[in-house]
Parts: structure tokens; sequence; C-alpha cells
């Protein structure tokens, strides 16, 4: 079992997959790790030996990640929310960031559709 800051790499996946579970690390970064120790990316953790475990814990908790990482980027949007710039106003509002239209779609950060009175069909008594 690959334990990686605090992060149990599941030990059913390839490696390549199981090590964007941790925060910060993506397929992309996954890969390069592995090729840099010359690591098969195919390997289920489980099948790793101690110095190559060791090898990767060391390589992933030299990069900036989980605990660290989540702390830089909510300091950024603070920061952002502090100067009273567009992306920081509109992170305070809860709309969507990076310029896509709202009219339509934009359901992810908007939540689910608020409707206007009671939100039900009127049924007709006869």
């Amino acid at each position: 079992m690959l334990r990686i800051s605090g992060i149990t790499i599941p030990d059913n996946k390839r490696l390549e997959i199981g090590l964007t579970s941790v925060y910060g690390i993506g397929r992309n970064r996954a890969g390069e790790i592995l090729a840099k120790l010359k690591i098969e990316p195919g390997l289920k953790p489980k099948d790793l030996s101690p110095e190559e475990e060791n090898s990767i814990r060391k390589e992933v908790e030299s990069f900036r990640i989980e605990g660290d990482l989540k702390r830089e980027v909510s300091a950024n949007i603070k920061r952002l929310k502090d100067i009273g710039s567009h992306v920081g106003s509109r992170h305070n509002v809860g709309l969507p960031v990076r310029g896509q239209r709202t009219k339509t779609n934009a359901r992810t950060r908007k939540g689910p559709k608020k409707t206007m009175g009671s939100g039900k069909k009127k049924v007709d008594k006869k």
C-alpha cells in the first residue's frame, strides 16, 4: 500500500492513474515523474519494490501538493477578491470566472435553477 503525503494510492489502478489521486498531480505530471524515475506507468502500486516507492514519494513531495497547494490557491483567490478585480468579484458572486456565457448554461457555478413563484404548475379545478 503506497501512501504519499497522507493519501493512499489505490492498489488496483495503474500507477500513472493512481498518482492522480494526490491533489496537484495530474496525468501529465504523473507521467513525467514515472519517466524521470524510469518506472513503467502500467505497473500496479502493489507490484513496486520499497526502493521504487521511496523514490516516487521523494519525487512527488518535491512538488507543491495537497495542503500547501490548496492554501496557495485560496490565498490567490482571496487576493483577487481583496483588490476588487473583475475575476475576484465573479468568485464572490459565484459566477463563471473565465468569460463563459451565463444566459444559458453555467449551471455548475450558478447552482440549480431558481424559479419565480411557487415553482409548480397550477391544476385547473373543474
